[in-house]
Order: C-alpha cells, then sequence, then structure tokens
C-alpha cells in the first residue's frame, strides 16, 4: 500500500492517478473541507484517512500499512501572517509525517521539497545538489521553512527510515487558476502589463510526478535529486505565455518604485475585499531574482527526458481557455 500526503493538490493529484492507474491501492489523507476536484473519478478509488499533518493519531494510521510513503503536502506562502503555518505545515508536519513512518516500518519514503530549499543564489551561481544553504542571507521564510523541512528528512534517514529528497523547481500544468504558479497563465490572459526581472526554473507536473515514481523505486537512500526542465526569465515566461494566448506581450519592466506602489495598493486591496495580496515584499524579492538550476544528476542517472516549457505552456494556455469557455475554476492535463 502507498499514502501520499497532499493528493487533493496540483502535483499529489497527478501522482495519485498516475499510480492507481497502474493497479496501486493508495491511501491518503484530506481534511473535512478538502476540495477533490483535481482527483475526478479517482478520488472515489483513494482510502481516505481524515485529518491534517498535525494529526498524528491519523498519520499513524495512514502509514501503519504502508510500504510506501510520498510526501508532497506543503504550504506555499509569501505573507508575514503565515509564518507561523508555513513552520508547522512545512517543518513540524514533516516531522509529523517521518516519525509516523518510522514508527509503523514504512520500507521507503520520498519527500517532496523544493528547490526554494537550497535558498539563494550567489551572482551567477548554478544551483545543484551540492551547493550549501547560506543561513546568514535574508531569505523568504518560505525558503526557510522548506530548508528546516528537509532537516527533518535527513534526521529520519540517520534514524534508520529509506529517504530520498525531490526538489522541484516551479511546477506548471493546470490546477486552480487562482494558485501561483498557475494564476500567472490568468493574469496574463486578463492582459496583465508587467513582468518581473527575474528567472527561475520550471518543470511540467507530469514530469515531476513521473520523477518521483523513478526515484521510489529506482534512487539510493539518502539522494537527493533537482527535478526542473529548463531555466526561464519571467519576462522570456510571460511572453510565451501571452505568444500563446494570443493577448498583448507584458511590456513594463515592474521596477523597484513601480514594486513598493503595487505593493502598497495590494495590501490595500487585500484588506479592504478581504483577498490575498497579489504581490508581497517577498514575492517581489524572488521574482526580481536569478535562480538557476542543474538538472543533470536526474537526467543523467535515470536518462530523462523532460517536455519543453514552450509544449508545458501551450498545453496549459489550452487549460485555460477550455475551463473559461466551461465557467470552470480549474484545469487538468
Amino acid at each position: 500500500m502507498i499514502f501520499i500526503t497532499g493528493a487533493t493538490g496540483l502535483l499529489g493529484s497527478h501522482l495519485a492517478k498516475n499510480l492507481i492507474a497502474k493497479g496501486e491501492q493508495v491511501t491518503a489523507l484530506k481534511r473535512s473541507t478538502s476540495n477533490l476536484a483535481l482527483l475526478g473519478e479517482y478520488a472515489n478509488k483513494i482510502t481516505w484517512i481524515e485529518g491534517d499533518l498535525s494529526n498524528i493519531d491519523a498519520l499513524n494510521e495512514a502509514t501503519k500499512n504502508a510500504e510506501k510513503v510520498f510526501h508532497c503536502a506543503a504550504l506555499i506562502s509569501f505573507l508575514k501572517k503565515d509564518r507561523t503555518a508555513l513552520y508547522k505545515t512545512n517543518v513540524e508536519g514533516t516531522a509529523n509525517v517521518m516519525n509516523a513512518a518510522l514508527a509503523n516500518g514504512v520500507k521507503k519514503l520520498v519527500h517532496v521539497s523544493s528547490v526554494a530549499a537550497f535558498g539563494f543564489s550567489k551572482k551567477g551561481e548554478t544551483i545543484s545538489e551540492k551547493t550549501v544553504y547560506d543561513e546568514e542571507k535574508g531569505l523568504a521564510y518560505y525558503f526557510k521553512s522548506k530548508h528546516f523541512g528537509e532537516r527533518e528528512a535527513w534526521r529520519a534517514q540517520a534514524e534508520g527510515l529509506n529517504v530520498v529528497i525531490a526538489n522541484p523547481s516551479t511546477i506548471l500544468g493546470g490546477g486552480w487558476w487562482n494558485v501561483e504558479p498557475n494564476s500567472l497563465f490568468f493574469q496574463v490572459k486578463k492582459k496583465m502589463p508587467f513582468y518581473t526581472q527575474g528567472s527561475n526554473g520550471f518543470v511540467d507536473v507530469r514530469d515531476v510526478a513521473k520523477a518521483l515514481e523513478i526515484l521510489m523505486e529506482k534512487a539510493e537512500s539518502g539522494s537527493q535529486y533537482i527535478i526542473s526542465a529548463e531555466n526561464h526569465s519571467f519576462k522570456n515566461l510571460l511572453s510565451l505565455i501571452a505568444e500563446t494566448l494570443q493577448v498583448p506581450t507584458p511590456s513594463i519592466g515592474l521596477n523597484y518604485p513601480l514594486a513598493k506602489a503595487a505593493i502598497l495598493y495590494s495590501s490595500l486591496s487585500s484588506l479592504l475585499f478581504n483577498k490575498k495580496p497579489l504581490l508581497t515584499n517577498d514575492k517581489y524579492l524572488i521574482a526580481n531574482s536569478n535562480f538557476k538550476y542543474n538538472n543533470q544528476r536526474f537526467v543523467q542517472d535515470f536518462s530523462f527526458q523532460y517536455i519543453p516549457t514552450k509544449e508545458t505552456i501551450k498545453s496549459t494556455c489550452v487549460l485555460l481557455n477550455n475551463s473559461l469557455q466551461k465557467g470552470e475554476k480549474f484545469g487538468i492535463l
């Protein structure tokens, strides 16, 4: 039996559907309020345990007969008010999953971290699995939470659990259109005029789901892999999206004075309309930093070929247009 955390999310739902299609028995966590839409008909083929990462009893129940665990659940936020929640989910929650897996004799666990766990790169540096995390840098709190979550995974490895860590870059490919990063497609569709000056790594959700299965079956205990297809500037990425959607390309570089005004406007709007702000200081810092990731370890060790980012963008844009025509708030590759 396989246990998955985060099975209702973009990545976890893809992974769960792949495994069920291969005849695997899947158990997963969900809250009473969880939306199962991304799973479609597969939701009825999962054995559900009600609870979350803070529920020790639920985690023990879910892992007691599990041979394999995929820990995909995480909180992504760049809001100051979510710092406590980030720590509780990404660090304490990960510790709880590791402890349950250890207590119940799980044979292997793949922990889905993020390239964010490596922190910010030095100027001109390409980040690899060998990059040393710099605690002195003023990192976004999300980055810190993912790094300290990894420490819990390595602690469990030292205590006898067979652990492999996957570090995906920015995952694209459908899901809820109001959730980052796929909300970028919706914003460009609405003719967003701005682009940011930074760059990052990007990868198709289908490739990440496949990569997790490969790591579970083939990767050595204690290994770690960056899962990323290509590096792109945000200007280039947004241009590709706009070109595919046949809308104007974002043409105004978001410099610091403009960003400060946008952050203030976004903050005020969120207070007035009780919505998450579109732009925060941490988001601006990340979107204007240049991240470049080396994906060669995974490619070479497992002879893996990634879906080109341009193809992912095309598929996602088709999904978005179909969703808008149907009045739906999500799309599934």
